[in-house]
């Protein structure tokens, strides 16, 4: 059976990291690898620096000094454009393809959730108020996809959802990206159909961390992390789920990232 290894990356700009992924290809020899905060506009984007790496396939949507998506893919693709512009914002957060594996067709979604901002008060604070209301409008539009099938969410969805996909429960439920309304938030949206690739190898019991912030000068030492970025797959292809591999030595990489590449391994 042949398999597809995908990778998601929040690369926080790709012009300035283009570089590093060597490295991700050479860890982990993905069959596509999707990246979030691309910060590139479309007419700008660096295609040629790209081919080297041998993904001759890619889709993207991106502006000028924040947020952007791309996909890289060895896999053909078809870009499919019938999602909705998420909460009418035009801010390049999401990306979607076909894959075409030698099973069938992969529905393939790549997503940059809003950051939210420090407050959690959406009154106070309208970029908490945005993420919410991201997040629910895309467990409306996946719930309303009845029977859905072969389809793969990926992504920075800068929420850590579970107890232990923080450094701290109890001190991180007031911070952005750990509080309650987030959290029940992102978990309908992956229950209206589908799997967290990640924990599926990893007990719920267990810290697991994608990101760690600039600020933690020892990261390693702190371990102050947060598991932000995520993979999820619709139950047909949860039991053809193979290997998941989180890269923290990335964090270590000159001048790279405050995330790390997530990937996951699944029969197609």
């Amino acid at each position: 059976m042949p398999s597809l290894r995908v990778a998601t990356w929040n690369i926080n700009s790709l012009r300035l990291r283009v570089g590093l992924l060597d490295k991700l290809v050479d860890a982990l020899r993905p069959d596509v690898i999707c990246l979030q905060e691309t910060k590139v506009p479309d007419p700008l984007f660096p295609a040629e620096a790209l081919v080297p790496l041998g993904y001759p396939h890619t889709v993207f949507r991106g502006m000028k000094g924040y947020n952007g998506v791309a996909i890289l893919s060895r896999v053909p693709l078809m870009l499919l454009e019938d999602a909705p512009d998420w909460c009418e914002k035009g801010d390049c957060r999401h990306v979607a393809a076909s894959l075409q594996t030698p099973g069938g067709p992969v529905e393939l979604h790549n997503f940059y959730v809003p950051a939210g901002g420090d407050v959690p008060d959406r009154v106070e604070n309208p970029k908490y108020g945005h993420k919410l209301d991201f997040i629910a409008e895309a467990r409306s539009w996946f719930a309303a996809r009845s029977g859905l099938a072969r389809a793969v969410i990926v992504g920075d969805l800068n929420i850590a959802p579970l107890e232990h996909d923080v450094w701290s429960h109890k001190q991180l439920l007031d911070v952005v990206s750990h509080t309650p309304a987030e959290t029940d938030g992102l978990n309908a949206w992956m229950n209206v159909g589908f799997i967290d690739a990640v924990r599926h190898f990893v007990p719920a019991d267990q810290k697991l961390y994608s990101w760690w912030s600039y600020r933690n000068k020892d990261w390693r030492e702190s371990n102050r992390g947060r598991r932000l970025d995520h993979v999820w797959v619709t139950p047909d292809l949860g039991g053809e789920l193979r290997s998941q591999t989180i890269l923290r030595d990335a964090r270590d990489w000159p001048r790279g990232s405050d995330h790390v590449p997530v990937c996951v391994e699944m029969d197609v």
